[in-house]
């Protein structure tokens, strides 16, 4: 079983542990998560669906080469935004209360060479008992809590077109996501994207980070959650709020979690130039 290494960029899935000492005095204890409001680009989680099943103008096929093209630009362009980055996981007892948390704070920036990297900026001792972080939570924290469906990632999942809702003032497009078969040591996004109908982007998503992993004696676990993005400049859809209250199922019984990821203070950080072909440009420069 393994824990990630003392902070480093963590967070998300979690995998069972054996029992261990108490922290110590000076450790401090787990606060309880604030009752956060979602930005206005989510509804509730898991809320009674408004979904009509009303065909779109155009071909399903051809948004979903659209929006996945728009994703590619958008996950170019935060490339080149520093942001503050607020992971907390916790465990919750038999009463709803927290018996044991992780939290850390970083800075998501560049060195002045211009290489992206993270600045952990506060970490206090954890005070998890029950389950442990994995190096699978790295890879979801970065790839998989903020979804990006690009053009590249589009062979390896069947999308289905649901219907459309509204979200709140915007009008979207929903797909239910699931990859077609797992590669080994691969991980992947399965569940629901809700995809603004204006600027073809993902402004929502609900589902999991898959497989579970179950094997050699150790179960890595992972929870629903639930990413908001919000309009950060331009067109183009940030994410800046994901949050998970689950329950995973161990062989040995089951542990409620919650957990919260903020995304806070976007700063452009570079330039990005991008090429127009003539069409284009004429658009945009009549």
């Amino acid at each position: 079983m393994l824990l990630a290494s003392a902070f480093l960029s963590l967070p998300l899935a979690a995998q069972e542990t054996g029992s261990q000492p108490p922290p110590s005095p000076r450790d401090a204890g787990p606060a309880r998560l604030p009752e956060a409001t979602p930005p206005k680009a989510g509804a509730s989680q898991q809320t009674a669906s408004s979904i009509s099943t009303e065909p779109p103008s155009v071909p399903v096929d051809q948004i979903i080469q659209r929006f996945a093209e728009r994703e590619a630009e958008f996950k170019t362009e935060r490339d080149n935004f520093t942001y503050v980055q607020t992971f907390v996981v916790q465990t919750i007892d038999d009463d709803g209360q927290p018996d044991g948390e992780y939290r850390m704070t970083s800075d998501i920036t560049f060195t002045p060479s211009g290489q992206r990297y993270e600045n952990i900026t506060y970490a206090p001792p954890p005070t998890l008992q029950r389950i442990s972080l994995s190096e699978q939570d790295l890879a979801d924290l970065k790839d998989i809590q903020p979804f990006v469906l690009t053009t590249a990632e589009l062979p390896k999942y069947d999308i289905a077109y649901v219907g459309r809702e509204q979200v709140d003032e915007i009008s979207t497009y929903v797909f239910d996501v699931k990859p077609k078969k797992i590669e080994k040591n691969q991980r992947y996004f399965q569940g629901r994207v809700w995809v603004d109908d204006r600027d073809l982007e993902i402004v929502k998503t609900y589902g999991k980070a898959v497989p579970d992993i179950r094997k050699h004696g150790t179960e890595n676990v992972f929870p629903r959650f639930e990413t908001y993005r919000e309009n950060i400049e331009g067109h183009y859809w940030f994410p800046t709020y994901t949050r998970a209250d689950d329950t995973l199922h161990f062989s040995s019984g089951d542990v409620h979690i919650r957990m919260t990821v903020h995304y806070s203070d976007y700063k452009r950080f570079r330039v990005t130039f991008r090429l127009l072909s003539p069409s284009q440009d004429k658009q945009q420069n009549p």
